[in-house]
């Protein structure tokens, strides 16, 4: 699996419609901080066949140290879920009929 960067997708927007890489990084990142800023304000923000953020409130627990097994008080907080739209869910699985399907294959032969 490749780790692509938010540079690498910049310079492939940028190639793809022909826009200056500056241009296309300012665009990004406002949108990247719009997402950051709308979360934080508690929104809900839906983009079709993409998929869903939406922020969670997680109650306050206690958890246990594994090392030392000692009891610690975990406070409440939210955190972002993001549920996968449609066509994502489609390429995803896409992907994995492609991958799995030669090894898949192998292993029923044998």
């Amino acid at each position: 699996m490749h780790t692509v960067t938010k540079k690498e997708l910049v310079d492939r927007i940028a190639e793809d419609t022909g826009t200056k890489r500056v241009l296309v990084k300012k665009i990004v990142q406002s949108f990247l901080d719009d997402i950051i800023i709308e979360l934080g304000r508690g929104n809900r923000l839906e983009f079709r066949d993409f998929g869903v953020f939406e922020t969670k409130q997680r109650a306050a627990r206690i958890a246990q140290n594994p090392k030392t097994l000692q009891r610690v008080h975990v406070p409440p907080k939210r955190t972002v879920k993001f549920k996968v739209g449609r066509l994502m869910k489609a390429k995803l699985q896409e992907g994995m009929n492609t991958t799995s399907s030669p090894a898949a294959g192998a292993s029923q032969t044998q």
